[in-house]
This record gives structure tokens, C-alpha cells and sequence, in this order.
């Protein structure tokens, strides 16, 4: 599982030209899967995003942690995360997890993440979505299941 998270003042999900979900301030989650994650992974780097100590405290220093704050989280499907670019100049995402799969373990991850924090957003798996979003800082963290 590989995810881009990004502090964000808001986010959205525009599809069809109409917003279909959006936050204030949290984390913007583009997550993506491969063959080899299974909701275990998921609970794992759910688990360690939100208790990552990336908000700042009184004294300017990043102490405080998603969880002890009342932040959100928009989380959207971004199979991209898995693209292979070693070879020619097309992507290839032979890596990324099939969709039939990626949506099961998608709407775990989601399912998931609302058990643990108090207001989660998503997308549409396999939609034309349009990300808007606000950075903080910017403050954007590679995670990378195979390095925790």
C-alpha cells in the first residue's frame, strides 16, 4: 500500500462537475494497493498515519498528532501510486492491484479509517475525479507499507 498524505487546510472530490465530498482542515489520503496488501496493511499504515506527529504545537514544533487534534480526512483511490516508468514513456500498471480487488480493500480502508476518526471523506473508486485541495506548509509525506 502506498499513500501520498497531504496536511491540508480543505480538500474536495469534484465529479460530474458537482463536489461530492470535502474537508477542512486533516489529511488529503491518495492511497493505492497492490497484489500483495490485505486489510492487515491497511489497519497497519491507517494506524501509523494517524497517530504521525505533523501538527504543530504551541511552540511551533510538530508534536502533535492527528489523533490528538480534531482534524478529517479525505481519502481517494489513486491506483497511479503503483505506476512503473523504468521502461519506455507510457506508465505501466501491471503492479497495481486489480480493480475488482483495489475496490474491496478501498472501501475497507475507508470503513476503516471512520472507525477511528470522527469525519472521513472519499471518492468514487474509478471515477474522473477532480482533487482540490489547500496544502499546509506544504506538509506531504511519502508511506510506503514495505517501509514500516
Amino acid at each position: 500500500m502506498r499513500v501520498v498524505l497531504q496536511v491540508v487546510k480543505n480538500a474536495s472530490v469534484t465529479i460530474d462537475e458537482k463536489i461530492y465530498s470535502r474537508i477542512n482542515e486533516g489529511f488529503l489520503l491518495l492511497v493505492g494497493f497492490n497484489n500483495e496488501d490485505n486489510e492487515e496493511v491497511v489497519r497497519k499504515v491507517i494506524d501509523k498515519i494517524i497517530s504521525l506527529r505533523v501538527f504543530m504545537d504551541e511552540n511551533g514544533k510538530t508534536n502533535l498528532a492527528f489523533l490528538d487534534l480534531d482534524k478529517e480526512i479525505l481519502c481517494v483511490s489513486q491506483f497511479t501510486l503503483y505506476a512503473d516508468i523504468k521502461k519506455g514513456r507510457r506508465p505501466s500498471f501491471i503492479n497495481a492491484m486489480r480493480p475488482e480487488n483495489a475496490t474491496k480493500l478501498y472501501d475497507y480502508c475507508l470503513e476503516y479509517l471512520r472507525s477511528k476518526v470522527n469525519k472521513v471523506e472519499g471518492g468514487v473508486f474509478g471515477a474522473d475525479m477532480k482533487v482540490s485541495l489547500v496544502n499546509d506548509g506544504p506538509f506531504t509525506l511519502m508511506i510506503d507499507s514495505k517501509e514500516l
